[in-house]
């Protein structure tokens, strides 16, 4: 790379020099190649910002015309270096018209205007696209009102949208038409959308608490329309919840949502018309799998409940991304959580932290949800910003509980509503809503890394007292290696011999008060001491998951069993197995180095056992109990780790769990049998699947064979995936079967080919590689598609066994096709090359290899800024 990109920090922040009261934008579709875009931005000098006699654009569309009050500029009225277009002596107030040209076909990036599905167009703005459409402020501080006309051919793009409500449409000729929006809420440049092609609508209406009805569409090419009623559904419950836990109502006359196939992202908040990948909005039982009806339901809460937490008040810069994201993830898991299941939700979520987010934490790109620095912003909507932060956002709700939480957000809307701010507003008005001090817990948003809690025990027979003894610590980061003590929200309960809970009375107390108690841990070493505990009990420990660190603590493996057994605490119940399954894993893994024979032992067979006849347990929570530790987590384990031992072990405990327990897993299988999408038939089937999964495990025929019917016969998704999941890595007549049906089947549909490419991705069997490497010239596959990228691409990278080979190739393969991402869409390329961060926990040979072709990333000429940061801090690290 000839010049090294440019690092932006956020101390160097300085207020805009410019305002923009009022956007009036026209968008000219004159052909699928060219759309010629008027911009009319109505400005003036920002009173609180230094004077600058120059105003500087972003941009890097093609600039076809500028003028000033009126008068038009020549070249030597600007300068335009480096995508910033510079305007000298500008007066206080002035309106500036700027005309710029773009091909929306040519736009591979997907990010600004762009085709899809023929010579539909979309935008995506979020967070710097805005500037590919025209010469702007492109900074979230900067908010207006806008107004947006669009003109096209009618018969080509009979369907015009905009962000607001619809104000006038008619004919500018016999062929052409026109449509107005107008946004009466002042919005940043990224939260603007547009949409135009030949596209069907599901309308349904929504009534307010005050009484106002709300248009309700749901837009798609036509044959996707019959797979968006759960959709529209989801829609009115995301109203109806966030109006009765939050007490927000939606604002404008109209709430829309379109459906793509080419998207960067799952979903798109802009004000009144959400832009959707179509993954994240199509379900239909034959299609979709629970999981899928699922986070359809999460996203478009999530994407409905940024209306507030994030366009209505949003960040200022986008250092402070987790203002909006890590708050409004916290709401939509509450939303799913309040509709559902909680303790699955929880679970859920934990697990998805740990595999995704904890990795990130300690890989070479660590860092704070709020960042203090970055080369490309799109590498910024991280896991870290987004599930950490909304782990950061609950721990709040712990602090305050839930009365004290609301407190704290009526404040915060009504201090800053309409208003672009910073995550220490959002901490300020909780600190004031509830009169605490909360200036340690500001740590949170500046220190990287997962904080370590190390808790030990002890009992007092004559004081009949109970002492917990925590100390937390947090390894060093890149570019923080001192870490001061955090303000740890620590909930624990203690557990008597009769498996219930006991009374917590905290010395120094007058009384016990209740069963759960949350400790505040500030410093690097404290104590907590019970008092009235009759005899030894069992500790019961971060309930809930109060807070998002690593635990130790050391249980007896029969204490692990009976928590397992016995805790009130769902999440405290699940993290026992969890816990016990870690201690074996690891005891097995040094055997396997030591070469000693591998044995399971008895207790941890029982203590499954215990679980599979334990037929008052919810399934959903009973197949979450069954579940071990995936590779990726056994991975975070150990140091300098063998992904080939790793997958040893771990299919050495399933296998003798199968055949300890093949009539416990029968009956499970049994029992799963249902037929519709409803939260309790999710649950049975999660359940029956995992069984059969451990059924195939057998030297059995009978198994293969009814997970070849099941796959054949099923009318659901659920089931479907299930049986093909179960037969993935089985090297049989029935597996080959059912892949062959499966993909004629569904050669047509984008999103179940996307399933088949993440199997054929994710399978253990020797020829993987050349089967990804032959889906790439599948008819149904394309790298300019981020789905098909993230489907085959994604899951062979987090293929523990075949990514990791011994000889290299698994690096190759997907280095070499990180290269040909980065020429077509840089985004999608860095996330694809973030799956060899964990470099440094492999063992020399392989870590030699995967710095080999690191190192060949980093000197291809020309590499976009998207992966030049993640490669660059991955080979510093």
């Amino acid at each position: 790379m000839s010049q090294q990109p440019q690092i932006k920090y956020r101390s160097d922040y300085q207020p805009p020099a410019y305002l923009v009261d009022k956007v009036d934008l026209t968008f000219d579709i004159i052909e699928d190649t060219l759309t010629r875009v008027h911009s009319r931005l109505v400005m003036r000098r920002n009173p609180a910002a230094t004077a600058a006699n120059v105003l500087q654009l972003d941009g890097s569309a093609r600039l076809h015309s500028l003028a000033l009050d009126g008068d038009k500029l020549g070249p030597d009225g600007y300068t335009l270096e480096n995508e910033v277009l510079s305007i000298p002596n500008v007066p206080d107030s002035f309106i500036l018209d700027v005309e710029t040209e773009i091909d929306p076909v040519a736009n591979s990036s997907l990010m600004g205007l762009y085709a899809s599905g023929g010579s539909n167009l979309y935008t995506q703005c979020e967070p710097e696209g805005f500037r590919k459409i025209t010469y702007y402020p492109d900074r979230p501080d900067v908010m207006a009102k806008f107004s947006t006309t669009i003109i096209a051919d009618k018969a080509k793009y009979p369907v015009l949208l905009s962000n607001g409500n619809k104000v006038g449409e008619g004919m500018v000729d016999k062929k052409r038409h026109w449509v107005k929006w107008v946004d009466p809420y002042k919005k940043p440049s990224y939260l603007f959308a547009l949409v135009a092609g030949k596209l069907s609508a599901l309308r349904d209406s929504y009534t307010t608490r005050s009484g106002r009805n709300v248009l309700l569409e749901i837009w798609t090419v036509p044959a996707d329309q019959d797979k968006v009623e759960f959709a529209m559904g989801a829609v009115k419950r995301s109203m109806k919840w966030d109006e009765e836990r939050f007490g927000l109502e939606y604002d404008l006359d109209i709430y829309m949502i379109v459906a793509v196939g080419d998207f960067n992202m799952g979903a798109m908040e802009n004000k009144g018309l959400n832009i959707f990948n179509t993954s994240a909005v199509l379900a239909r039982q034959d299609t979709s799998t629970d999981a899928d009806f699922q986070r359809v339901e999460a996203i478009i809460g999530h994407e409905y409940f940024h209306n507030w937490t994030g366009n209505r008040v949003t960040c200022r810069d986008w250092f402070q991304l987790s203002l909006k994201e890590g708050l409004t993830v916290f709401r939509d898991q509450e939303f799913s959580s309040d509709l559902d299941s909680r303790a699955v939700k929880r679970i859920q979520d934990v697990k998805n932290l740990r595999q995704l987010q904890f990795p990130e934490d300690a890989g070479p790109t660590a860092h704070p949800i709020r960042p203090d620095s970055y080369i490309e912003m799109n590498n910024f909507y991280t896991m870290t910003v987004y599930e950490k932060g909304a782990e950061v956002v609950r721990m709040y709700h712990t602090l305050l509980g839930e009365a004290g939480f609301q407190k704290g957000m009526q404040l915060y809307f009504r201090r800053h509503d309409g208003q672009a701010v910073t995550c220490d507003d959002f901490r300020a008005a909780m600190a004031d809503a509830n009169d605490v001090d909360l200036a340690q817990f500001a740590l949170w948003y500046s220190q990287a890394g997962t904080p370590q809690l190390q808790v030990s025990g002890d009992y007092d027979a004559e004081a009949r007292s109970y002492t917990l003894h925590v100390q937390q610590s947090c390894p060093a980061t890149p570019g923080q290696s001192d870490k001061q003590p955090l303000h740890i929200p620590f909930a624990v309960g203690l557990i008597g011999e009769d498996g219930s809970d006991l009374p917590l009375q905290l010395q120094g107390e007058d009384a016990a008060q209740g069963t759960t108690r949350v400790l505040d841990v500030r410093a690097a070493a404290q104590t907590f001491t019970f008092i009235n505990v009759d005899s030894t009990p069992v500790p019961s420990l971060l309930r809930g998951y109060s807070a998002p660190v690593k635990l130790s603590f050391d249980w007896r493996d029969s204490e692990l069993a009976f928590l397992m057994a016995n805790d009130s605490d769902a999440f405290a119940r699940w993290e026992a197995g969890q816990a016990y399954a870690e201690r074996l894993i690891r005891q097995l893994l040094a055997d396997h180095a030591a070469g000693t024979p591998l044995k399971l032992a008895a207790g941890f067979i029982d203590a499954f056992r215990a679980v599979l006849e334990d037929h008052a347990a919810d399934p959903a929570f009973k197949a979450l109990m069954l579940t071990l530790p995936s590779e990726a987590e056994i991975l975070e384990m150990v140091d300098e780790a063998d992904p080939a031992a790793i997958h040893t072990v771990r299919d050495f405990v399933l296998d003798t769990l199968a055949q300890a327990l093949r009539g416990e897993w029968h009956a499970a299988f049994d029992l799963g049998q249902t037929r519709d999408y409803k939260p309790a038939d999710a649950g049975r089937r999660a359940l029956k699947n995992l069984a059969l999964a451990m059924l195939t495990r057998l030297a059995d025929a009978w198994p293969l064979e009814a997970a070849e019917q099941q796959c054949l016969q099923a009318d659901n998704m659920s089931d479907q995936m299930g049986a093909m999941l179960a037969l993935r890595d089985r090297d049989c007549e029935e597996r080959d079967n059912c892949y062959l049906a499966f993909a004629e089947r569904w050669q047509d549909n984008a999103l179940v080919m996307d399933k088949y490419f993440a199997l054929l991705a994710g399978s253990q069997l020797p020829c993987t590689l050349e089967h990804v490497q032959a889906a790439m010239s599948h008819p149904a596959f394309t790298l300019r598609n981020p789905n098909k990228a993230r489907a085959l691409l994604g899951s062979f990278g987090r293929n523990m066994l075949h990514f990791h080979a011994a000889d290299g190739s698994g690096y190759q393969f997907l280095a070499d096709q990180v290269l040909a991402l980065d020429a077509i869409n840089p985004q999608v390329a860095s996330r694809i090359v973030s799956l060899f961060n964990r470099r440094q926990k492999l063992e020399p040979v392989r870590r030699n290899l995967m710095t080999r072709e690191l190192q060949r990333i980093l000197a291809k000429d020309g590499l976009s800024k998207d992966v030049y940061e993640i490669v660059s801090k991955n080979l510093a690290g």
